[in-house]
């Protein structure tokens, strides 16, 4: 996380959406991020569709994972979620949205 952004203070998810963005310039990262939250939606409808709820234990794991393999190998920051739990997850789903309807390149 850059210094810049440690100091600012976030109290509306609108605000920080375009600094999670900043957060996530790296193609690789956004594609680990795309990827481990796929992988989260596939483990969650099977542990639904099957009822082994054992496998819901792995999808913080899955989901954190690929994001944070992103952030320290390519995009070489810390990742918002530390700072920012609750909007760093909204973020993750947003731009996974963004990222299905085309608005930010995979």
């Amino acid at each position: 996380m850059s210094t810049q952004s440690a100091e600012r203070r976030f109290t509306r998810f609108a605000d920080f959406y375009p600094f999670y963005l900043e957060e996530h310039r790296n193609q690789t990262c956004r594609r680990l991020h795309f990827i481990g939250s796929l992988l989260v939606l596939a483990l969650l409808a099977y542990a639904l569709w099957s009822g082994q709820w054992l496998w819901l234990l792995a999808l913080p794991v899955v989901g954190y994972g690929f994001a944070w393999v992103g952030h320290f190998v390519f995009e070489k920051n810390r990742p918002a979620t530390f700072q920012y739990p609750l909007y760093s997850l909204m973020g993750d789903w947003v731009m996974f949205r963004d990222i299905l309807t085309g608005r930010i390149r995979f």
